[in-house]
């Protein structure tokens, strides 16, 4: 396999109060002014929305940005636990706003406990092992292995399951897990990443003993068509439905298997992809549109077509470049890359064709629409990454500054419609086709994490957090690729 990765050498550290930290600089900036004065206004809004946090939900686990106060519970379970903090890490530190990070850093030193929560695996493993994992891999302090090694302890009792695929929730405190029955894929499939990297770096091979298990079954498990559906029974090892989706509940499942040959040159990580993206393509799931052409991924259910796509799913534009752009000896590379190319662009239609030139959440085809949403329940936006993803994945492999362009409009119409109020922080959308939108008044913790991240990236130079160094987790946290990066 032909992987097309260079090494790079010019990652530096030194010790600084006794902890090794990565030597940045104005490392990133782009030497056109336009670009550098871009990147700048994302910093402001990263600050605004942090500080915002700080202001009125220091320790919630997200902010209310309208009410101007905080929110916990919900996937994060009963506690405040602090998911922005922790969500926020590692993009304080590449945007080198050092002061809040060293508040960040301190919460986490001094304050952070999980306590009695009962916690999603899924999202404690992307926001909390991830955001640690990638915060040590950057500096190299060893509180943050330690932290990701104590909070992925406490998940190990939900993997006691006779098919090894893990309960959806677990009691952090006593080890019980949620009484579930299923499991979704991309819940238990978004776990290899960080599971393994874990195991290497503190030498336990149980996450990767977890996972590896996992892995195993689900390629044996029989794929109807060479697909896999979206809910498992865990007890019983079998498929319970046969929703087939690239967007929510299966998506950073395909994502897990090319990132993982990616970081480990994971070649069986890398079959299974390949045989996965052939699943979509021979059951008709690529569709073009009727009127203008558009490239969609559709969804399948009860042995129907569904002419629908969400936001969650236009990350697999970037997803099939980046596959294709790893990989060019591969016998699906041109297929795929054209396929990226032309399925970011009608992620890209999906938001200029709505009132705020932001994407809803679903949108769909059918003889009247072309990527639109077909009703109210489908207009929202909860600050989602997934479009803008794809346009840093896209910029960064090939290079055309349209790709700046869109998302430069995109952050346009986030600030200008999701701004809680000058200096403040940053809101979802119920309709992002009104033109005066009401908003939801939750800042998500994957905003600072992921939306902000990647429009700080793509108007930075490609060898701030390169892509032949690292690969990003679904949660946007960077880690180290293991042949190319001494960080590993």
């Amino acid at each position: 396999m032909a992987w097309a990765i260079p090494v790079r050498q010019d990652a530096t550290s030194n010790l600084e109060n006794g902890k090794a930290v990565i030597t940045q600089g104005r490392e990133g900036e782009d030497p056109d002014p336009v670009i550098r004065a871009r990147r700048e206004f994302v910093k402001q809004m990263m600050k605004d929305a942090w500080d915002d946090y700080v202001m009125w939900a220091w320790e919630d686990n997200e902010l209310k940005p309208v009410s101007q106060t905080g929110q916990h519970g919900d996937i994060f379970g009963d506690s405040r636990i602090g998911a922005t903090i922790v969500d926020s890490l590692d993009t304080l530190y590449i945007m080198e706003m050092m002061e809040e990070y060293e508040t960040a850093r301190g919460f986490v030193a001094n304050q952070l406990d999980l306590n009695n929560a009962t916690v999603s695996v899924f999202e404690t493993n992307i926001r909390f092992v991830g955001g640690f994992l990638s915060a040590y891999a950057l500096t190299q302090d060893t509180i943050y292995r330690d932290r990701a090694l104590e909070i992925a302890t406490k998940l190990l009792p939900a993997f006691d399951t006779p098919t090894g695929i893990p309960y959806s929730h677990v009691n952090v405190l006593t080890g019980e897990p949620r009484n579930n029955v299923e499991s979704v894929l991309a819940e238990f499939g978004t776990l290899h990443l960080e599971f393994v990297y874990l195991s290497e770096i503190t030498g336990n091979p149980i996450f990767r003993e977890k996972v590896e298990t996992i892995r195993q079954f689900l390629k044996q498990i029989e794929k109807p068509n060479g697909l896999y559906p979206n809910h498992l029974h865990i007890f019983e090892g079998r498929f319970t439905d046969d929703h087939v989706s690239i967007g929510a509940l299966g998506d950073s499942y395909y994502e897990y298997l090319l990132k993982a040959a990616i970081q480990l040159n994971d070649g069986e990580g890398r079959m299974m992809y390949d045989e996965a993206m052939d699943g979509f393509f021979n059951n008709g799931l690529v569709k073009v549109s009727r009127q203008n052409h558009l490239l969609y991924i559709a969804e399948s259910r009860g042995g129907q077509i569904q002419d629908v796509v969400g936001h969650l799913a236009c990350f697999a534009g970037g997803m099939f470049v980046l596959g294709a752009h790893v990989d060019p000896s591969n016998s699906n590379a041109v297929r795929d890359a054209e396929v990226g190319k032309n399925f970011t662009t009608t992620c890209h239609e999906s938001y200029i064709r709505t009132a705020t030139q932001i994407g809803p959440e679903v949108f769909q085809f059918t003889e009247t629409l072309e990527a639109e949403a077909g009703n109210d329940d489908q207009r929202g936006y909860i600050l989602r990454p997934e479009v803008i993803e794809s346009y840093y994945i896209m910029y960064r492999i090939t290079g055309d500054t349209k790709y700046r362009d869109w998302a430069w409009d995109a952050a346009q119409s986030i600030e200008r419609y999701s701004k809680a109020g000058p200096g403040r922080g940053y809101s979802g959308l119920i309709n992002t086709n009104s033109v005066n939108p009401v908003q939801d008044d939750v800042q998500q913790t994957f905003f600072l994490a992921e939306t902000l991240k990647y429009l700080y990236l793509i108007f930075s130079t490609n060898d701030l957090i390169s892509l032949e160094q690292w690969v990003m987790n679904t949660e946007c946290h960077p880690l180290p690729i293991k042949s190319t990066n001494s960080l590993y």
